[in-house]
């Protein structure tokens, strides 16, 4: 299963929900933490179980996006009996948080479900980026992103592409490291309209071997959706590598570049994809 773009929906707007699964995100997250005003929190929690089943019908991986502190618990149950692919798990600190919460869930889930909810960890502060390598290694993680926003504030920064690189390089490290989803750009997605800009972002998280990312506006899927598979360039250059090994693993020459045994696995890979 891909992710290369995750569209945000508010989960409290009807006629957002109703057109989600039409959009061509590989994947809907249903929020119901910032984009929901406190004074609809509740009634989206409880119509999870409709708007699940409304963006469900075209077979589409659905995630909710709980709220942290003294909502947690409750979003993530609503969202386990709702039949939620996954959660979204805002302001991730620690390891341990998380298998809480695992824990809190197992009894529910085995009676409902065939598999347990993967989580999708949000790092948004400087403990989380100096814990995300255990974070990326609990069992449920099934990826980390990184809250370029709310990581700026809570280190009394801007949001600028220069100070967001880093932490985020650090966090798809930490990812990659442990064999899971990297999710996100190098910079802010606040400003979705600049369609340039988000190409040319999402193209160089590509590069970093970035999974995909999430999105705010239904604009920005068919861009991230391009950006993030590979361009009909590779996969010919893909293609032309394996017929050329044929079925040997020895390393050889191609076009005056020698192909061995990483280069011929990352033709594969393209190839996969």
């Amino acid at each position: 299963m891909t992710y290369r773009s995750l569209l945000y929906v508010p989960a409290h707007v009807v006629r957002f929900v109703a057109r989600a699964h039409e959009r061509g995100a590989d994947a809907i997250i249903l929020d119901l933490e910032d984009s929901v005003p406190e004074a609809d929190k509740d009634a989206a929690r409880s119509s999870l179980a409709k708007t699940i089943a409304s963006v469900t019908r075209e077979n589409m991986r659905v995630f909710v996006r709980v709220n942290a502190g003294e909502r947690l618990y409750e979003d993530a149950l609503a969202a386990c009996r709702a039949s939620a692919f996954g959660l979204f798990i805002p302001k991730v600190r620690n390891p341990e948080a998380l298998e809480e919460l695992a824990n809190f869930l197992t009894d529910e889930e085995a009676q409902l479900r065939r598999e347990a909810m993967p989580f999708i960890a949000l790092l948004e502060d400087p403990a989380a980026l100096q814990a995300a390598p255990a974070i990326a290694r609990v069992d449920r993680v099934l990826g980390l992103l990184v809250g370029g926003e709310d990581l700026a504030l809570a280190l009394g920064a801007t949001p600028s592409p220069e100070v967001l690189r880093l932490p985020k390089l650090l966090v798809h490290y930490a990812a990659k490291a442990a064999g899971k989803l990297s999710l996100g750009l190098l910079q802010s997605v606040a400003d979705y309209a600049d369609t340039e800009v988000l190409a040319l972002a999402a193209a160089e998280a590509r590069d970093h071997g970035f999974d995909g990312a999430t999105c705010i506006h239904p604009s920005a899927v068919p861009i991230l959706n391009k950006q993030f598979s590979p361009g009909e360039e590779e996969l010919a250059w893909a293609n032309r590598v394996l017929a050329a090994a044929g079925d040997t693993s020895a390393p050889f020459s191609l076009d005056g570049r020698m192909i061995d045994r990483p280069v011929l696995a990352r033709a594969k890979k393209i190839l996969s994809l």
